[in-house]
């Protein structure tokens, strides 16, 4: 005697080897025995041989249309399988007939519900209707899935994948049938994601593919200004009162956003006056405002080499920026100096300011430089005042207990492209040029800051501790400068904190309440925000020049280089701001030069290998 059993879901068949009422020994078609329970059995039969038994059902399931049975069965109540299968059949059915009907009703859950054992209920029309729609949904997407699948082998990009590919490269959904395909045409390919696409000709620039990830994932709206870049810059300035000061700034060539000039003007008995003048988008970018908006959400203008994406649109940015031959307002720190360049006095204005002269780094450097310095003259239209702006930065710099000579071992890198040719220039650190920027800069920012904690109005300062930099609205010293607040208010197109700073400095130096008080969370909001903006900023320029130096090897066939080692087998290239790791790199101590083979440059990886050949001699 043989059994039609069901266990765990499915349903199969056996030789009773021993009936225990309850239990059954039984063996399966392959010989192998089990117990099974008795209330498992659904029925008992000789015939068919066992062996043929599945074989017979399933062509009675091959010639069954699951759509005709649902139509027959009774609706709104259960029914027994034998049931149907004898109204289907037409006669008691046989164990073939009725093994088939309940694996063709096992087999349609759309539209038969099981409700017990050998029992089920028909689904309802509208379920049915969904049911089957859902289905041919999904088999039409297994067979677009297919498609996609098969042109992606072929490395032909499907037009629905035209639109797609900033999510497919930067935040896929997994769930869509456009990344199924991808991720298997990539398994099969054995491709990354990137290379694929590349090959199908959806990536034509690797450059490209490195700055829309970044615009992706943190100016999803874009990085245009909307309807702001249209508009004209605000023109609701104060009546302000005209400097009789001739001022110059300093910037490289690219600059456009120049938020700093100086002026030199000679005062009795030897002494002079410097002026130094910061461009005051303040006066016309009030608290809330939509350029504001724009401003406390950008946080700061991101820097990449060849291109930025400035704080502010380009019209804000014309009105404010401290242009030759223009009358700028500024907010500007007078330092009355004695000629042995003592600070005797200070005295800070909001006004306009006439621009003489935007000096640039690549032509002023040809003039202005330690050889010329040191030769007693030198030809410039602005001589006399880069000389006396240089000596009295010296003895600022002094002052700070920095020495004139510690930045001189470290290198400053600019990049230049053209028509995707890169230009990478070294720049010594500590050069006059450096040194007249920063210690101004150093001093308006650390005096404005003085100004604020007397005056108890809260600002954004920046301190050093212990090699650790931190900001905070409580002034503390920065011991890496060597001075005792240091707020930062020098950049205020640049940086949104500075422009927040300097909306305190104005209401101080107008005796006005200032726009954000002690108790105001505004100054602790952009705070945090700016940090975790100038942290993600900072690495995507890191990363980006990573990329541009990669792009010079390949550029100038560079196979071969000298590098310093920094530690274990990490090295800094020559010439270059590229670090990187050389597996090969022998026990070495650092700050020895090695040379490298170079290879497997992949731009979109950031990445390339270096092989060890040969420690130089010093």
């Amino acid at each position: 005697m043989n059994v039609f059993y069901e266990e765990t879901g499915a349903f199969k068949v056996g030789t009773i080897l021993a009936d225990n009422n309850t239990s059954l020994q039984i063996e399966a078609v392959h010989g192998k025995r089990s117990k099974i329970k008795a209330s498992s059995v659904l029925f008992r039969f000789d015939t068919p041989p066992l062996s043929e038994f599945m074989q017979h059902v399933q062509k009675i399931v091959d010639e069954l249309d699951p759509n005709f049975l649902w139509e027959c069965c009774p609706t709104d109540v259960e029914f027994a399988s034998d049931t149907l299968a004898a109204d289907y059949f037409g006669h008691t059915p046989s164990p073939v007939e009725a093994a088939a009907t309940l694996l063709l009703l096992q087999n349609a859950p759309m539209y038969f519900y099981k409700k017990g054992h050998g029992h089920y209920k028909a689904a309802p029309p509208d379920a049915l209707k969904a049911a089957l729609a859902s289905q041919e949904k999904k088999r039409l997407q297994a067979e677009q899935q297919a498609r996609y699948l098969q042109q992606l082998n072929d490395f032909i990009l499907p037009d629905a994948f035209k639109s797609l590919i900033p999510n497919l490269l930067y935040k896929p959904d997994k769930n869509t049938i456009e990344w199924k395909a991808l991720e298997a045409a990539c398994t099969e390919k054995k491709l990354t994601v990137v290379r694929l696409l590349e090959n199908c000709g959806a990536i034509p620039s690797s450059h490209d593919y490195h700055f829309n990830q970044f615009i992706w994932e943190h100016f999803p709206a874009g990085i245009d200004f909307g309807e702001l870049s249209a508009q004209q810059a605000p023109i609701d300035l104060p009546e302000l009162p005209i400097a009789d000061v001739m001022a110059f700034s300093i910037d490289d060539a690219s600059t456009t956003e120049i938020d700093d000039a100086f002026s030199v003007t000679p005062l009795s008995l030897g002494s002079f006056r410097i002026g130094i003048h910061i461009a005051a988008p303040a006066l016309g970018i009030h608290p809330e405002s939509d350029l504001d908006k724009i401003a406390s959400a950008r946080l700061s203008t991101v820097y990449l080499p060849g291109n930025k994406i400035t704080m502010l649109p380009d019209t804000t940015i014309n009105h404010f920026t401290l242009a030759e031959n223009k009358l700028c307002p500024a907010v500007s720190l007078y330092l009355d100096v004695s000629d042995d360049f003592t600070v005797i006095g200070t005295q800070s204005r909001v006004e306009k300011i006439k621009i003489a002269a935007n000096l640039r780094h690549n032509i002023l450097e040809q003039h202005f430089n330690e050889t010329s310095l040191n030769k007693g003259n030198f030809e410039h239209t602005f001589s006399k005042e880069l000389r006396l702006l240089w000596q009295f930065c010296c003895k600022m710099e002094n002052q700070r207990g920095k020495a004139s000579d510690s930045n001189n071992d470290k290198v400053d890198y600019s990049f230049e492209i053209n028509n995707d040719r890169v230009t990478i220039s070294e720049r010594r650190r500590g050069s006059p040029i450096d040194k007249v920027v920063s210690e101004l800069m150093i001093f308006v920012n650390t005096e404005w800051g003085r100004q604020l904690t007397d005056a108890n109005i809260t600002g954004i300062f920046r301190s050093q501790a212990n090699g650790k930099v931190k900001m905070s609205t409580s002034p503390a010293p920065h011991q890496g400068l060597g001075v005792l607040q240091y707020a930062w208010s020098s950049s205020p197109m640049r940086r949104y904190v500075d422009l927040m700073n300097q909306r305190q400095i104005i209401a101080l130096l107008r005796n006005e309440a200032p726009p954000y008080t002690k108790e105001s969370n505004d100054l602790l909001i952009a705070m945090r925000d700016f940090e975790a903006a100038h942290s993600i900023y900072s690495e995507f320029q890191r990363s980006m020049e990573r990329y541009w130096c990669l792009r010079w090897l390949l550029q100038e066939d560079v196979q071969v280089t000298h590098a310093q080692v920094i530690k274990e087998n990490l090295v800094k290239f020559d010439h270059i701001p590229l670090v990187t790791r050389v597996p090969s790199l022998p026990e070495i101590p650092p700050g020895a030069y090695v040379k490298l083979k170079l290879s497997e440059i992949d731009l979109f990886e950031r990445s390339l290998h270096a092989e060890f050949l040969q420690k130089l001699d010093a």
